[in-house]
């Protein structure tokens, strides 16, 4: 399911248009932002949580020369489903 879909089964849950569909996901995934960039964590009960992780800088090669290059640090989002959304699959 991409993004278009999703916002049609949204909008076909709550019985109305396409791009009030598409506003709720949007809303959603603003909010989800906001939140991670906030707390560091976002816990969604019954379906998962979603956590801002830091990633050490390290060292990795060049695929296409195999030279040593520097990583540098990062943040990534890191998601743990619950145990009723891993039951329901």
């Amino acid at each position: 399911m991409n993004k278009q879909e999703l916002c049609e089964e949204v909008a076909k849950e709550l019985n109305t248009s396409k791009a009030f569909g598409e506003r709720c996901v949007n809303a959603f995934f603003a909010s989800l932002k906001r939140g991670m960039k906030r707390d560091k964590h976002v816990q969604l009960v019954g379906f998962g949580s979603f956590t801002v992780k830091q990633r050490q800088a390290r060292e990795g090669r060049n695929p296409q020369t195999g030279q040593p290059i520097r990583i540098k640090a990062s943040k990534t989002v890191s998601f743990r489903c619950s145990k009723t959304l891993k039951d329901t699959l």
